[in-house]
């Protein structure tokens, strides 16, 4: 993250004066998205801080969750820029004036920005994308998008100098759908998360096998549940003890499941209820609709 943020200061100064020199629209797009990267770079810093320092008291649970609310900041400020990028690439086609040609010290320049820039996000795309942190492979997927901008916006800027005006704002709006594509699609699956979004059927299938075949003490499996609440799943596990079985025993049995399901990759905590027969309703009613705050 340090690596890609020190980047981003480089490649933004550069592409401002990249930028003022070829008046380009499509490369203000891509001087931009590097603009909002260092914001959104700071973002994502401060959420990977305030992950590791912990509260017990104050967050009795952890701040995992504190990840996909900063990824889902990170991808509304990127499709935020993809919009503002839209509505100007639209004005400049609106007023239909063809800019000055470039000369050649100008192209020299905007080639050796953009290409350098492009080189330097590439080699951070191919580093950041084998992380196995969340945070940095958001960086990862910045910085692959970043390529795409860089390479479109030069090749926009570079036809529409050379050819038709017109291709250059062109240019900037394909990347401006693309942003808001793109990053539209990241918060829905970071909310998603935060919401309780079900375990597909193989992970609670992994969970009922574990339950079932954890000791031979436990007669049956009454409801497994595994949910999203944040990068990881919580899982609620019921089964079926004999009745007769002393508190001790059956404190250890549950016990010793809720330890072995937490020690799953996929998993962030556990609940495991016991009971002597799965005949009775669920102990746990689903609301639709917030209580009221009236006594």
């Amino acid at each position: 993250m340090k690596i890609s943020n020190y980047a981003n200061i480089v490649l933004l100064a550069l592409k401002v004066y990249a930028t003022i020199k070829s008046g380009s629209i499509a490369i203000a797009a891509s001087t931009l998205d590097s603009l909002l990267d260092l914001m959104a770079g700071g973002i994502l810093w401060f959420t990977h801080l305030s992950m590791k320092s912990i509260n017990v008291y104050k967050y009795p649970i952890g701040k995992l969750r504190v990840q996909p609310v900063g990824i889902i900041i990170f991808a509304a400020v990127m499709a935020t820029l993809g919009f503002q990028v839209f509505i100007q690439a639209v004005e400049k086609l609106v007023v239909n004036e063809a800019p000055d040609k470039l000369n050649q010290v100008q192209l020299l320049w905007l080639y050796s920005i953009m290409i350098f820039a492009t080189i330097v996000k590439l080699g951070l795309w191919l580093y950041c994308r084998t992380s196995g942190n969340k945070i940095v492979r958001a960086y990862a997927k910045d910085h692959y998008f970043d390529v795409v901008t860089n390479v479109v916006g030069l090749a926009a800027a570079v036809l529409g100098d050379r050819f038709y005006w017109w291709i250059d704002p062109i240019g900037a709006i394909v990347l401006a759908v693309y942003t808001i594509s793109n990053w539209s699609g990241t918060v829905w699956e970071n909310a998603v998360s935060l919401v309780g979004e079900s375990a597909p059927p193989e992970m609670l299938q992994k969970l009922t096998y574990l339950a079932i075949r954890h000791h031979p003490q436990i007669k049956r499996v009454d409801t497994v549940r595994a949910y999203t609440f944040g990068v990881l799943y919580f899982v609620e596990v019921d089964i079926e003890l004999p009745e007769d079985l002393p508190l001790k025993e059956a404190h250890a049995i549950g016990e010793s499941l809720q330890i072995k399901i937490e020690e799953l990759p996929e998993v962030e905590r556990a609940f495991v209820h016991l009971d002597f027969e799965c005949d009775h309703k669920p102990e746990h009613s689903i609301l639709n609709k917030l209580p009221s705050s009236q006594p």
